[in-house]
């Protein structure tokens, strides 16, 4: 019989509509969970929910805005009432030098990888009882530096200091919250980069090569990181980061 960790938990991804969060959403659904998707856009939104189930809510949402967080968290807690176990995985990365960034480039990435994540888990504390948990997706770049993604970088280190204090301030309410740190994963981000079809793959094959099994993961790879962060099984797991990414920032 197949593992069933997640029997009749309510669930909520944010960005899960596509790569790792698409793949997170899948793999809960597929332990028992009723699941809860947010995207951008409705026509990913509506493939997404085609494959993670029928019972799945696909909200449609801006996780950058706190009207539409409101909104999405809202939808939930009309549906099922509670989150037992909430992936703050919604980001978007830009790449460009410090010479060609502007305040819309920083503000853009800030407003959704920061501002985003802390208030969909201020916004979903409510719903969510002692022995929930929530796992934030942050990126194996908090540890090392890389060229031409000072903004999208330090989003990210901003959202892992934000995590560890939060699992402080949440340890008496019960509430575990952990840390993903995923290293270079196979993800539509990359074609929304914008670059050229060949500069994307001498990208890739420069990023491959600095990662001991010199390739790239898989968005299931992440995924079965995050079940076992938000399982009972890690129940003794809090503040802690995890690192999936081949050995890129540890060796």
């Amino acid at each position: 019989m197949k593992n069933q960790r997640f029997q009749d938990k309510i669930v909520f991804v944010t960005g899960g509509n596509s790569g790792i969060g698409l793949a997170t959403a899948q793999a809960f659904a597929a332990e028992g969970a009723r699941v809860a998707i947010s995207g951008r856009d409705p026509e990913t939104l509506k493939q997404a929910r085609e494959k993670i189930g029928p019972d799945t809510i696909a909200i449609q949402a801006d996780m950058s805005k706190l009207t539409e967080i409101d909104r999405a968290i809202g939808e939930v807690r009309k549906k099922w009432g509670r989150i037992d176990a909430l992936f703050v995985n919604a980001g978007i990365g830009y790449f460009a030098p410090i010479e060609q960034s502007d305040e819309a480039f920083f503000d853009k990435q800030f407003a959704t990888n920061v501002k985003g994540a802390y208030f969909t888990i201020q916004k979903a504390l409510p719903l969510m009882k002692q022995g929930s948990a929530i796992v934030i997706n942050a990126s194996s770049v908090v540890n090392i530096g890389l060229p031409n993604s000072s903004v999208y970088t330090a989003t990210k280190a901003a959202v892992a200091s934000l995590a560890r204090s939060l699992a402080l301030e949440l340890a008496p309410k019960g509430i575990r919250l952990n840390i993903v740190n995923p290293g270079p994963i196979e993800t539509p981000i990359f074609e929304r980069m914008g670059l050229p079809a060949e500069a994307l793959k001498e990208m890739a094959g420069q990023i491959a090569s600095q990662v001991p099994q010199k390739r790239f993961g898989a968005p299931e790879d992440i995924a079965r990181a995050v079940l076992y962060l938000s399982a009972e099984e890690s129940g003794f797991v809090h503040g802690a980061s995890l690192a999936v990414d081949g050995g890129m920032t540890a060796l």
